[in-house]
């Protein structure tokens, strides 16, 4: 179910019963298509999200030499460059994505080409110089031609070599943006991050073999001094994305008599922070199966079941690990006994959207009870009180949009949610997902 419209209307729902198969992860299909596309040989990637954000990044790596296709079955194809990138002929559209923005712009700072990268206006003004500053440091030729270090990005490759880099705010994307550029450095480059973000990176270049070395917060990697890489083609499969189960797994669990089962989402214990954070509120989540690795990711199903939840305060190492799970933190927060506290989230503030202040605007107009503060919120466990149609507004993010509809269902009547086209940018079967279960919706 394909939403191209710029506006639902979600109605409330008593409750939500039965099984989903989520699509596969956005995080690690852009590093799959990245790392598929440098191997010399013919990879095929099963699972990958067909979003847009992750075909801006395989359309990307399709300019730049790769050969992609795709099976009758779904799969996609990827014919690699063998370590070579070609020069494109065009700017390198990467969309909406930050991470396929990001990732690349390191990945191609030491490779003897020149690129461009450009976004919608969202992606426009994202910030760009976290990645800058490093890169810089290894001897690239980084340029951002927006006002205040913004997008659009021209790389001009060049030989990099290699630092050791203290990241100032943890962050996956960074991280993950210097060991890329380390990939082709002189010498090992070594990342130092606060707290422990998402790993994906780290264990796809395990699994590929590459000289990479993990100890506690200390990453690095030994570079090839500018020499071309070999990377072995490989069957790749992409798990569930937990980002997306994360949806369904709030929608259950404040919702009583509810029961949803999850099957083969992402389990890497980076990314379910916000499931033992569920747990914490008393929300009921069963791991019905776990297996230890999906070509270097854990997996399993899961099952939730609604029941009361009680609020908690959420903040410092938690954080980074469910950032993009926080606009659902406060809708379960929402529905849940007392106060609920998000602090140390000020990345919030530079996310497609300002998430902090567009969902504490939301909420209220839902009659919910939301101070905002300037690295967080505090959410009263209220369950809302409107009694007529309301409208609300994603400003263009995906994730409010879509924690909005689980809002939605939940409260006493209509509410019309603006600006929902963005969903397909992570998840483009959200809303067929949410009829599945027995969510209730209208398209204008």
């Amino acid at each position: 179910m394909t939403v191209k419209n710029k506006s639902v209307t979600v109605h409330p729902v008593d409750m939500f019963n039965g099984e989903l198969r989520i699509p596969g992860d956005k995080s690690i299909s852009h590093r799959v298509a990245m790392f598929a596309a440098m191997a010399t040989g013919t990879s095929q990637i099963d699972g990958f999200l067909k979003s847009s954000d992750c075909m801006a990044t395989l359309r990307a790596m399709e300019k730049l030499g790769a050969r992609i296709s795709t099976t009758p079955s779904g799969k996609i194809t990827v014919e690699g460059t063998g370590g070579i990138f070609s020069q494109p002929d065009a700017a390198l559209d990467m969309g909406n994505s930050g991470t396929g923005m990001r990732l690349l712009t390191g990945l191609l700072s030491g490779f003897n080409i020149t690129a461009r990268l450009e976004g919608d206006p969202s992606l426009s003004n994202r910030p760009m110089g976290r990645i800058k500053a490093p890169l810089d440091q290894m001897g690239a030729h980084i340029e951002l031609l927006g006002r205040g270090r913004l997008p659009p990005i021209i790389v001009s490759g060049t030989r990099l070599h290699a630092i050791k880099y203290e990241l100032p705010m943890a962050s996956a994307q960074v991280k993950s943006c210097v060991l890329l550029a380390g990939i082709m450095a002189d010498g090992r480059t070594v990342v130092r991050e606060p707290r422990p973000t998402r790993d994906h990176t780290e264990r796809i270049m395990t699994m590929l073999d590459l000289p990479l070395q993990v100890s506690e917060q200390e990453i690095s990697i030994e570079g090839s001094g500018g020499k071309q890489i070999h990377i072995e083609p490989r069957e790749w499969q992409v798990p569930g994305d937990f980002s997306s189960a994360a949806f369904w797994l709030t929608a259950a669990a404040v919702n009583p008599k509810s029961c949803v089962t999850i099957l083969n989402v992402g389990m890497n214990p980076r990314r379910i922070a916000f499931m033992n954070v569920l747990r914490r509120m008393g929300a009921d989540i069963e791991i019905l199966s776990e297996c230890d690795s999906l070509h270097g990711e854990p997996h399993g199903d899961l099952r939730v079941k609604g029941r009361g939840l009680h609020g908690v305060t959420v903040g410092g190492d938690e954080i980074p690990n469910l950032i993009d799970e926080c606009p659902l933190l406060a809708v379960a927060g929402a529905f849940a006994e007392g106060n609920t506290v998000i602090r140390d989230a000020r990345e919030l503030r530079v996310k497609e959207c300002d998430r902090l202040a567009v969902m504490c605007e939301n909420m209220r107009k839902l009659g919910f009870t939301v101070e905002e503060r300037e690295d967080g919120m505090v959410v009263e466990g209220n369950r809302g009180a409107i009694h007529h149609d309301i409208s609300v507004n994603s400003h263009g993010d995906h994730r409010v949009a879509m924690a909005m509809a689980v809002l939605a269902s939940c409260v006493d009547a209509p509410v019309r949610i603006e600006n929902v086209e963005c969903v397909q940018t992570s998840y483009p079967r959200f809303w067929e997902h949410l009829c599945c279960i027995g969510g209730k919706i209208e398209m204008e």
